[in-house]
């Protein structure tokens, strides 16, 4: 073997060398970077949702009839706005049709009880005999046009209803629009004391012939509490003695048995006292408001403990 010489041997180590260096200057792979991650966000804070007022229960004030006991609505009104009771609409027959378009058409308590003692019956009476009755009921009419500003009843502030009694078919009709005037007078007709009310080609009679309490038509109307006021006279210990008083007592009859299957549906039920005052009883009207007011007064702490449970 022959001998490696010194020059060989260096320039091998050069080789070498430079071989190893070559080597460690090599690009090394790296890993690219990984994407930087987004800041982590907190957890989103809870949402609150307020909670709606609670929503009252609308209110309908059903109005019966009754002649002149009908002033006892009028005391009825009065406590229920003494107390922040309002209702959302009201419904009448007969007398209550009266007081219903007066306060439906913007007059408060105060005002009815004004209204109430200039009242002269002879502006409401216009004498008709001979006829089909004793009288036309166009003074009637009059009377509320011109205490109502001669608006229809579709025009009034408070939404109202006014029932009469179709005399061909017997069904119970519903005024919602039209002549307010014309639809009391004809809620009010009496047979054979107010003369029929002709309206389109059909004849209405006083509405208490088929709701002496029209509770069903506050409902009908959207009432979710009804609040009815009876003032129809217990038929025993009336005065029988002239056709008039005779007819009237037909009524209070009939009435006590119709609202014992209607004044069921009312969630509250005021019956104002009333002992001795008749139908034609106008001299007693402040007694009937009086009358009114307690009813009301009485049933003050039912009332509210119905709304509040009615409210939502």
């Amino acid at each position: 073997m022959r001998p490696i010489s010194l020059q060989t041997a260096r320039r091998a180590g050069l080789v070498v060398l430079f071989s190893l260096t070559l080597a460690a200057c090599q690009t090394v792979p790296v890993a690219p970077p990984s994407p930087a991650q987004p800041p982590v966000a907190p957890p989103p804070a809870e949402v609150v949702t307020p909670k709606p007022a609670p929503k009252p229960p609308r209110i309908g004030l059903a109005l019966g009839g009754g002649a002149a006991r009908g002033f006892a609505h009028i005391g009825v009104i009065q406590v229920l706005e003494e107390n922040g009771i309002h209702p959302d609409l009201v419904v009448g027959t007969s007398a209550g049709s009266l007081v219903a378009a007066l306060y439906a058409s913007g007059k408060n308590g105060a005002a009815l009880g004004q209204l109430a003692d200039s009242m002269d019956e002879a502006a409401i009476t216009d004498w008709g005999f001979p006829g089909r009755a004793l009288i036309r009921g166009e003074a009637l009419a009059r009377y509320v046009r011109d205490a109502t500003g001669n608006r229809p009843i579709e025009k009034f502030p408070l939404p109202l209803g006014i029932v009469a009694t179709d005399l061909d078919s017997g069904q119970a009709i519903l005024f919602q629009v039209g002549d307010t005037g014309l639809a009391v007078r004809a809620s009010s007709a009496v047979p054979a004391v107010f003369q029929p009310v002709k309206i389109g080609t059909r004849e209405y009679v006083d509405g208490g012939l088929v709701s002496p309490v029209p509770v069903r038509f506050a409902r009908q109307m959207g009432a979710d509490l009804v609040i009815a006021v009876d003032i129809s006279a217990a038929p025993e210990g009336n005065p029988t003695g002239d056709p008039v008083r005779m007819l009237l007592q037909t009524f209070a009859i009939m009435g006590r048995s119709i609202n014992t299957f209607e004044l069921k549906e009312a969630d509250v039920v005021l019956r104002p006292r009333l002992p001795g005052v008749g139908g034609a009883d106008f001299a007693a009207r402040k007694k009937s408001i009086q009358a009114g007011r307690e009813a009301a007064q009485a049933a003050l702490v039912q009332l509210k403990a119905n709304i509040a449970a009615k409210t939502k």
